[in-house]
């Protein structure tokens, strides 16, 4: 990103769009601190605002109204929106209502209002509603304003993900925004590049798409599916980045039920985990790698043949290859050593998870402590 005007003066109110892209210059390459939160309206924010109605799809309907009454004096100007909508539900994602009145109205005019409200917008209420207009009628010409303001992802992450899946040159601009989101942000990017299914994007799917966070599991197996884990086997040999995010997404897809895809239900899971099993072994160990066979190791050990996706002698022929990996003498070290540096992994899975697997990492550990 390289725009760096209208930061603000001192003293001035700080819009949610300067906020976003000041944080951002500090670490550019990196997901903003605690998602960007506080943001600047924060303390205005919690004495104002509405709850979600119970019909669900009467939401947005107010706004529309709203939106509706001011596109309909042609002497209106956008900034006359900036305080409007606390009094109204405003829901954060796609809403079929605003997009309605940003498909009736002038085009040209909607999309100033947009970009005017996302710009300039000092409370996330007046933005939301500006974004949402966008991600209708928006262009490649507001890829920069949109990322920017999407880096806020928990809050805007959903429609600037919609924005980007109808836009020309959105799967970029999807590929940067992934890369600098996480928690909820990123499930909302990563599902839309899934639901995208663009080969391009395959090779970050299958490298990237995991950072660790609980909530991957919502994606991860749409993830396994459209870039074709299956059928990447091949390219282990000579990547051991996709080695340690494919053990991430079986992590993932063996801990998420209710959430997204499991390998019990994963048609290819006898398959990838023999292909992960086999290569793992042959990289240098890590605190992560560890963690990460441990707990498929513990996921093979206590589900049964069916739930784990394969037969019970795949099953128990994984499990004795990952426990081979565990008992060798540097990735006992490595654990050890996590052990003794207080690493919240190694210190969870000791008390947690080793007991049962009689690991060498962790030898004094009861094994009858409760899981």
């Amino acid at each position: 990103m390289s725009e760096t005007t209208g930061m603000g003066l001192p003293g001035s109110p700080t819009t949610l769009f300067d906020h976003a892209l000041r944080l951002h210059l500090l670490a550019p390459d990196e997901p903003l601190p605690r998602d960007g939160y506080p943001f600047p309206d924060d303390a205005s924010h919690r004495r104002r605002g509405s709850k979600a109605p119970k019909d669900r799809h009467s939401a947005g309907r107010d706004i529309a109204r709203i939106l509706d009454a001011h596109f309909a004096r042609a002497s209106a100007l956008p900034s006359e929106l900036a305080d409007v909508f606390h009094d109204v539900y405003v829901p954060i994602h796609h809403n079929e209502h605003i997009a309605a009145v940003a498909e009736r109205v002038d085009t040209e005019r909607a999309r100033q209002t947009g970009r005017w409200l996302v710009r300039h917008g000092l409370d996330r209420c007046s933005v939301t509603v500006g974004l949402a207009l966008l991600a209708v009628v928006g262009t490649v010409d507001d890829i920069p304003l949109i990322q920017t303001i999407g880096l806020l992802s928990d809050r805007f992450g959903p429609l600037a993900a919609h924005a980007f899946e109808r836009q020309a040159g959105g799967v970029e601009a999807l590929l940067w925004l992934a890369e600098r989101v996480t928690g909820w942000g990123r499930v909302y990017v990563v599902e839309a590049l899934c639901r995208l299914d663009d080969p391009t994007a395959r090779p970050w799917l299958l490298r990237r798409a995991c950072d660790g966070d609980f909530l991957n599991g919502y994606f991860a197996g749409k993830v396994a599916t459209v870039a074709k884990l299956h059928e990447a086997l091949a390219d282990l040999d000579s990547d051991s980045e996709m080695v340690d995010h494919m053990g991430r997404l079986l992590h993932m897809m063996s801990d998420c039920a209710g959430m997204g895809l499991t390998l019990a239900h994963y048609p290819h899971s006898g398959m990838v985990l023999e292909a992960h099993a086999r290569h793992v072994g042959s990289l240098s160990p890590t605190i992560e790698r560890y963690f990460t066979i441990a707990l498929l190791t513990q996921h093979l050990t206590t589900e049964p043949p069916k739930a784990a996706g394969c037969t019970a002698a795949q099953q128990e022929e994984f499990r004795l290859t990952y426990l081979e990996v565990l008992d060798r003498e540097a990735w006992t070290h490595t654990a050890r050593a996590g052990f003794a540096a207080d690493d919240n992994r190694m210190r969870w899975l000791a008390d947690h998870r080793a007991p049962r697997l009689r690991l060498r990492a962790f030898p004094d550990r009861d094994p009858d402590v409760a899981e």
